[in-house]
C-alpha cells in the first residue's frame, strides 16, 4: 500500500510561514527502538580506546608464601623488616599493591558491528521519530503547543551567523523554551554521579543544513544546540543516549537532500 505523502509549514527566519512543503515518506516510517540502540551503542563503540595493563603490573615484589605449619594463612608476603612492609600481604589479588584478577588487555576488541541494512532501518527509525511529538515531548523537550512537527524552515537560516539571529528564530518558532531549559544546568548527585564532571549536559535542538554557511555559528553559543549537514547525519545525532525523538529543525535543502542521505529511499 502506497503511504501519502503529507504537507507541513515552511517557515521563514521571521518564524512566519511563507508556503507548504512536502514531508518525504519517510518521516510515516515505524520507529524501531531496538534498532536505534543498537545503531547508536555501534557508532559509540568506536570511540572508545582499547585500555590494558602492564603484564608485570602487582608482580614486583619479594612477597612469597611462608609455608604451612606457622599458624597463619599462605598468602604471599613481603621479605624483609618487621616495622617496614616486611611480613605484609602482597603478589596475590586482592591485596594492598597487588595484581588485579583479571586486568584489561588492550588486545579486547570493543567495537561492536552492525548490518549496514539495519543501520539504514536504523536511520529511518530516528528520522521518523523527529516527526511524533510524543516521542519529542516524552524525551523531556519543551515545545509550544501550536508547533507542527517536522519544522521546516528555509534555506535563508543556514546563512545566520549571529546568535541574536538564530535566537530571533527559536523564538518565533516555538523552541526557545527547550533552549533555556537545556541551559538551565543542575549538579549530579546520586546514581550515575562521576568524579570531576559534577554536571550533566543536556541537549536541545538539532538543527539540519545542507551545507555549512555559518549556522554553526549562530546556533553554537546555546547550550545543547547543534547544527549538522545532511550528508554526515546520523543516528547518534537523531537520538542521542539512545533515546528516539530528538527536537530536530530542518532546512527546506537539506529535507531535499535526505533522501540521497538515506540510499534512494
Amino acid at each position: 500500500m502506497k503511504i501519502l505523502e503529507r504537507s507541513v509549514n515552511l517557515y521563514d527566519v521571521d518564524g512566519k510561514s511563507t508556503g507548504k512543503v512536502s514531508v518525504p515518506q519517510y518521516f510515516d516510517a515505524p520507529v524501531r527502538s531496538d534498532l536505534i540502540k543498537r545503531a547508536v551503542v555501534a557508532i559509540q563503540s568506536h570511540s572508545f580506546q582499547p585500555q590494558g595493563r602492564d603484564p608485570m603490573a602487582g608482580k614486583r615484589t619479594t612477597a612469597e608464601s611462608l609455608g604451612v605449619g606457622r599458624g597463619m594463612s599462605r598468602i604471599p608476603r613481603v621479605k624483609g623488616e618487621r616495622y617496614a612492609r616486611g611480613g605484609m600481604a602482597g603478589f596475590a589479588a586482592g591485596t594492598v599493591k597487588g595484581r588485579l584478577t583479571w586486568p584489561p588487555t588492550s588486545a579486547r576488541v570493543v567495537s561492536k558491528r552492525i548490518n549496514k541494512k539495519e543501520l539504514r532501518l536504523a536511520m529511518l527509525s530516528a528520522v521518523a521519530a523527529t516527526s511524533s511529538k510524543e516521542l519529542v515531548q516524552a524525551r523531556g523537550h519543551k515545545i509550544d503547543t501550536e508547533v507542527e512537527l517536522p519544522l521546516v524552515v528555509s534555506d535563508a537560516a543556514e546563512k545566520l551567523t549571529k546568535s541574536s539571529e538564530a535566537e530571533k528564530i527559536l523564538k518565533n518558532l516555538g523552541v526557545w523554551g527547550d533552549v533555556e531549559r537545556a541551559s538551565d544546568r543542575k549538579i549530579r548527585s546520586g546514581k550515575g554521579s562521576v568524579r570531576g564532571r559534577p554536571f550533566k549536559n543536556k541537549v536541545s535542538a538539532l538543527i539540519v543544513v545542507a551545507k555549512r554557511q555559518g549556522a554553526e555559528k549562530a546556533f553554537g553559543n546555546f547550550t545543547g544546540v547543534r547544527v549538522v549537514d545532511v550528508s554526515s547525519l546520523s543516528v547518534e545525532d537523531l537520538a542521542p543516549g539512545t533515546h528516539p525523538g530528538r527536537l530536530t529543525i530542518w532546512t527546506e535543502s537539506a529535507l531535499k537532500g535526505l533522501g540521497s542521505r538515506l540510499g534512494g529511499v
